[in-house]
């Protein structure tokens, strides 16, 4: 069936209701928006569904979510594990309530128990609440830091991780199974509660959530000292970290704590945002704003489901707030944690580090400062997990002790699998009060890290390509770069290849051929002279193609100078 006769029948078929079939005749003379909505089904991949929110066979809709916890329902029967639950969450983007519970009126009317919290949550309580609740799943609705105009949704499983292989396909084949919208099962709300199987769920997981992190916490009493002069600006960018951020600062004894008025309650059209995002620094404009007025010390902000942490620190040296990337703040944090492990004698003799592949390499030096196992795994937090789960499945496995991606997220222990940042700001809260005790800031410490270990720089590209033409395209630049092995990027020799979808890792000088070790993705891996390196892969949620890159040199001049030129030659590269 084209685009067009698939459009013909959500317009005319019983299975739609009036409110979509009007949606949609209202485009009736626009061809190319008939297309992008109708061109492919909204793909359920390995992060569940992500999209823009609207009618059609490739948009988040009530028709879409269902068809996909149907698919999950059959698969979770069909495991035999539906008397164990799934919890479900969502951050304040548009629909995520309607969307959250429908899905868990679906699950119910399969027969599975559903506990959905009472208001928004961010990610790291949902992967909490999955574990403390032994749930056989999860369910996040949300689209992360996207544009107002998308909404997700993201499947854990038992572990509270993402879900990961062969779990993801297997469910993915449920999915693709369910054909007919008819066939997604019903039931009211009235009824599932009468059968118990509609929970609703929130104080009680806070208040262990909070509990646990308090525990995390190294230097209580200098954070109670010096919470008394420390400032915070935070801003939650309309999101779900508002709640749980101000009281977990309150609880370990910040006293300075100013929150974005404009950005502190949940706002699904992000009206003071175009894109509610850390990474940019437009979204900061305003937490900066508030900053200067009340002298802040650090200006801290979650993205929408609050998975994620963006930093400024103030250089009181030249008066100007400083800002980190994610490899810097999670570095940051990491290097506080472990030093002050180590000096407590609290650091597992068989610690393990966790990063990804297009993070920095500066993770590589600190977990060998303290002789931790380092692993390196594929972009996706849920790899991580994957490796936290390996090692807690062995007699003497390694003990979890850090895990970072270069996109903006960590996680500090394992009492959740996915990234956390509500404890992310708490570290970092830590770490400023601990380095504040000892007369410097944060962005003084920064400098120590690099004075340390290297001037690391990392920076990434994205080029967006919307549509199926945009599809092609990435296609083809990836395949151009997978069939032409360059010599040199910029000034850079190639020393090694991976091309991570074929397994192969190719020694450039040898010509010694080997394999990655990782699972099979489309990633291309260039391993260059200096422990610089380039990387290029398609966003797995996202209509684009993602470039990254690492330096390291002796200074923070010459290392954002070799940033730029490797940064445009990978860029000319991939054309």
């Amino acid at each position: 069936m084209n685009y067009l006769e698939e459009y013909k029948k959500w317009c005319e078929s019983s299975e739609f209701d009036e409110e979509t079939k009007k949606e949609l005749l209202e485009i009736k003379n626009n061809e190319k928006e008939i297309q992008d909505r109708f061109y492919k089904e909204l793909e359920f991949g390995t992060a569940g569904l992500r999209g823009i929110m609207g009618s059609g066979t490739n948009r988040m809709n009530k028709y879409t979510i269902g068809k996909a916890t149907q698919g999950l329902a059959n698969y979770i029967i069909k495991q035999g594990r539906q008397e164990e639950g799934v919890a479900i969450s969502y951050d304040s983007r548009k629909m995520s309530p309607e969307f959250s519970r429908q899905t868990a009126l679906v699950l119910n009317a399969n027969g599975i128990k559903t506990y959905i919290f009472d208001h928004l949550r961010p990610v790291p309580e949902l992967s909490f609440a999955v574990r403390q609740l032994h749930c056989v799943a999860g369910i996040m609705i949300t689209a992360s830091h996207n544009k107002p105009a998308y909404n997700g949704y993201k499947v854990y499983w038992d572990d509270g991780s993402q879900i990961i292989s062969p779990v993801d396909t297997d469910i993915m084949n449920e999915v693709k199974s369910v054909t007919n919208y008819n066939d997604i099962k019903e039931i009211s709300q009235e009824d599932a509660e009468k059968k118990g199987l509609y929970q609703v769920i929130g104080k009680e997981i806070d208040d262990k959530y909070i509990n646990e992190l308090k525990s995390r916490v190294l230097n209580p009493e200098i954070v109670k000292e010096q919470g008394k002069k420390l400032k915070v600006v935070y801003t939650p960018l309309h999101g779900a970290g508002n709640e749980l951020v101000q009281r977990i600062l309150k609880e370990i004894g910040l006293e300075n704590v100013y929150v974005v008025p404009e950005q502190e309650k949940p706002d699904g059209n992000f009206p003071t945002v175009d894109y509610p995002n850390p990474e940019a620094k437009e979204a900061f404009k305003m937490a900066l704003d508030l900053a200067k007025k009340v002298d802040g010390d650090i200006v801290l902000a979650n993205d929408p489901d609050a998975d994620r942490l963006g930093i400024y620190a103030k250089d009181t040296k030249t008066g100007e707030y400083m800002d980190y990337t994610g490899n810097m703040s999670a570095l940051l944090i990491a290097e506080y944690r472990l030093s002050q492990m180590k000096e407590k004698n609290i650091l597992p003799k068989n610690g393990m580090f966790v990063s990804t592949i297009v993070s920095s390499n500066l993770a590589k030096a600190i977990a060998k400062e303290y002789n931790l196992d380092f692993r390196e795994v594929l972009t996706g937090f849920k790899n991580i997990g994957e490796q936290i789960k390996i090692e807690e499945q062995k007699e003497n496995g390694k003990k979890y002790v850090f895990g970072f991606e270069e996109s903006y997220g960590c996680l500090i222990g394992d009492y959740a699998r996915d990234k956390d940042g509500i404890s992310a700001v708490m570290s970092l809260c830590e770490a400023a009060c601990y380095y504040m005790s000892k007369g410097i800031t944060l962005w003084d410490q920064m400098i120590n890290i690099y004075e340390k270990y290297g001037y690391y720089r990392e920076g990434q590209v994205s080029i967006v390509l919307e549509g199926s033409e945009g599809a092609e395209k990435i296609n083809k630049m990836m395949e151009n770069m997978r069939n032409n092995l360059p010599k040199n990027i910029g000034e850079y020799k190639v020393i090694e290849f991976k091309d991570i979808k074929l397994d192969i890792v190719k020694n450039i000088e040898t010509g010694e051929i080997s394999k990655t070790g990782l699972r099979s993705s489309n990633v291309l891996y260039y391993s260059l002279e200096e422990d610089a390196w380039c990387c290029v892969r398609p966003s797995g949620t996202e209509p684009k193609i993602k470039l990254y890159m690492g330096v390291k040199s002796n200074s923070l001049e010459d290392a954002e100078m070799k940033l730029t030129e490797l940064k445009n030659a990978m860029t000319k590269l991939v054309g």
